[in-house]
């Protein structure tokens, strides 16, 4: 029995074909098999063979195809789309809100005002990337948020059949401007401390300046834990009496709005849930603490003077403060981070590093938290037995 015709794929046309309906008129007609499965003959008519051909190609491109159902179309617009796909994510709770906030914002300030009115069925890969490219000139950091932004709600569009590729995955790849990782020196660290000193000798109004400043900075150094890790951190969740003194992270702090500051009951991944050893300098810190602080309803080690959680804005907001008008006004909270892994690194192994930061993977510690050094290692022994006789 011979084959059937083949079945044509969903999306696609067929061929066309043009016939003259009566002098000067001609029609160009073609079937195309719609996302829902039907197949449908799409006409166009023209005044000559080529005019009908064009006009018809004009139509399937522009032509709202049926799909298998949902609010979405090609008609829809972008600021439709990431309306919907907001509301997506904030329902699905996957993704932190923090997170979903900063989706928003970008889209805001950066995209929809350039963006919004284009329908989807406009949105192609050559306006996109003249899109792109041109906020690289504004900021690498908004060009590369705006892409990630963009691709994962064109992403919605492509899982609702409304697009069939996603025109911003064709676009250039964003080249990331990469400096060198650079960890704190023995003598930049007495310049951290020298820095600290003078900021809490600095008479201001209001109260005198706590040493909380001094002490985040001396537990992050201890532990290379994350400002909201520290400042999420229980006294229930330190036990300096045991061999050796450790202290756990199970939490971290959120700031979002129409919520307020909170403790996150679980840090930023899986592998962020960890036990960590202290060393003497960051045992004596928590010591300290016990001894001068009274309790507080929250259990917290880093309360404010209200008993509130602190806000990790605040706190990088201080240091900027601190480190102004200084040599090391180039340190950030995760430099001390970055100083922890290339110390892990050198004298044990990036893995073992990674653990103590909490990544998910040892090559995010290689690549973005270990300095590498400006000598290499001293092997001119092992190089001697390549000497030519």
């Amino acid at each position: 029995m011979p084959a059937g015709r083949p079945v044509t794929e969903v999306g696609v046309a067929g061929s066309i074909h043009v016939s003259r309906v009566r002098p000067g008129a001609y029609r160009a007609r073609v079937r195309v098999r719609d996302l829902d499965g039907v197949v449908r003959q799409v006409t166009a008519t023209g005044t000559t063979k080529a005019a009908a051909e064009r006009a018809l190609r004009a139509k399937l491109v522009h032509r709202q195809t049926p799909t298998t159902g949902g609010t979405l179309s090609r008609e829809t617009t972008l600021a439709q789309l990431t309306q919907e796909w907001v509301s997506f994510l904030r329902s699905e709770g996957r993704i932190e809100q923090s997170t979903v906030n900063e989706y928003q914002r970008v889209l805001d300030n950066v995209i929809l005002p350039k963006l919004g009115s284009l329908r989807l069925r406009e949105l192609s890969t050559s306006r996109l990337e003249r899109f792109l490219v041109g906020l690289r000139s504004v900021s690498p950091s908004r060009q590369r948020k705006a892409k990630v932004v963009l691709s994962a709600a064109l992403g919605m569009a492509v899982r609702h059949d409304v697009l069939m590729v996603n025109p911003v995955q064709q676009t250039s790849r964003i080249q990331r401007e990469r400096s060198a990782t650079r960890s704190l020196t023995t003598e930049e660290l007495r310049e951290v401390s020298k820095a600290l000193d003078r900021w809490e000798a600095t008479q201001r109004p209001g109260p005198q300046a706590s040493t909380d400043m001094r002490d985040i900075v001396d537990l992050m150094l201890a532990t290379g834990a994350r400002i909201g890790e520290i400042l999420a951190l229980r006294w229930t969740e330190v036990d300096l009496d045991a061999t050796p003194p450790r202290l756990t992270i199970t939490g971290t702090i959120k700031t979002e709005p129409g919520k307020g500051t909170y403790r996150k009951p679980s840090p930023k991944t899986d592998a962020s849930l960890r036990t960590l050893s202290l060393p003497d300098f960051g045992v004596a810190v928590l010591r300290r603490r016990q001894q001068e602080h009274s309790g507080n309803p929250l259990d917290a080690v880093f309360p404010t003077r209200n008993g509130t959680w602190q806000q990790v804005t605040n706190v990088e907001r201080r240091w900027r403060q601190i480190r102004k008008d200084t040599s090391v006004q180039w340190v950030t909270p995760h430099t001390f981070r970055k100083t922890v892994a290339t110390l892990i690194a050198e004298a044990v192994d990036a893995e073992t590093a990674a653990q103590q930061l909490g990544h998910t993977s040892p090559d995010i510690t290689r690549e973005f938290y270990i300095a590498k050094p400006a000598i290499a290692a001293d092997v001119a022994h092992v190089l001697a037995g390549l000497k030519r006789s």
